[in-house]
């Protein structure tokens, strides 16, 4: 692990390999470590960089403004990376898109999974689907809350938590339970957002875009990833990848590696 100074903040990396970069980002309710497996595939030819999102993991919080998609910037430019292919996953899919956005000439291709995009609203049956699984749960209760957050999102509504692998559950619960904490304090705090938002704005991401989800995630998740491939001038839409829901890196390894392999320059 590395550490380096952003827009005033101490954020925490990996780094392996060497070629073009990728940078991959995680999911809200993890971080940098749910990329275990995907970077000594990747850098074979890459050089992949793994951040800590502001707050996440071992990235620290000062209480300035900021905004995740300009501290991705903040990070190639002090990383000396003119452009990079970034890869997120569900809330760092969000990120990716939005830096995307932003910075356009810093992006050389977008892969994202299970990703939601800025300005999405969720509908109603989304909505219905988190009280019928986890209903209501004490957001200072970190334990009780992670429980319930991988039951929704990595188990999945169309599985019970017996058909899941019970050290992902287990690993996927100890890291949300970091994030968590990482949400409370970011939420003293002014994180900006891209104005406009992104979920209108599709049709402007002109480099490669990748999107794929889980056949188990929610179906507001995989009709996102159809419209992001469908309005992206290059986008492209994976099948939805069997057996697995949202944190599709750590479940399903082996096809996001190919996947990966496949699209990234």
């Amino acid at each position: 692990m590395t550490k380096i100074e952003i827009n005033g903040a101490s954020l925490a990396y990996d780094e392996a390999g060497a070629g073009s970069v990728v940078v991959l980002l995680h999911a809200g309710i993890a971080d940098r470590r749910m990329w275990h497996a995907q970077v000594p595939a990747l850098a074979a030819r890459h050089r992949v960089i793994v951040p800590d999102l502001r707050g996440y993991g071992d990235s620290e919080l000062p209480t300035t403004p900021f905004t995740h998609h300009d501290d991705v910037l903040g990070l190639l430019d002090a990383l000396g990376v003119e452009r990079a292919a970034l890869v997120g996953c569900s809330f760092g899919g969000r990120v990716a898109v939005d830096t995307a956005l932003a910075h356009p000439d810093r992006v050389s291709a977008l892969a994202l999974f299970g990703a939601p995009v800025s300005g999405n609203e969720w509908s109603e049956e989304t909505e219905q689907l988190w009280e019928d699984l986890v209903g209501d749960v004490d957001p200072e209760d970190f334990a009780a809350t992670a429980a319930g957050e991988v039951r929704f999102w990595v188990v999945g509504p169309t599985r019970q938590p017996a058909d899941v692998d019970p050290e992902l559950i287990r690993f996927a619960e100890e890291m949300d339970r970091r994030a968590l904490a990482a949400e409370q304090a970011l939420s003293a705090i002014e994180v900006g957002e891209l104005d406009p938002p992104a979920i209108d704005r599709l049709h402007e991401l002109r480099m490669p875009v990748l999107t794929a989800a889980g056949a188990d995630d929610l179906p507001d998740i995989r009709r996102l990833a159809d419209r992001i491939a469908a309005e992206a001038p290059q986008g492209r839409r994976l099948p939805d990848i069997p057996a697995a829901a949202h944190l599709l890196p750590l479940e399903r390894p082996t096809e996001v590696n190919a996947a990966l392999l496949d699209f990234l320059p």
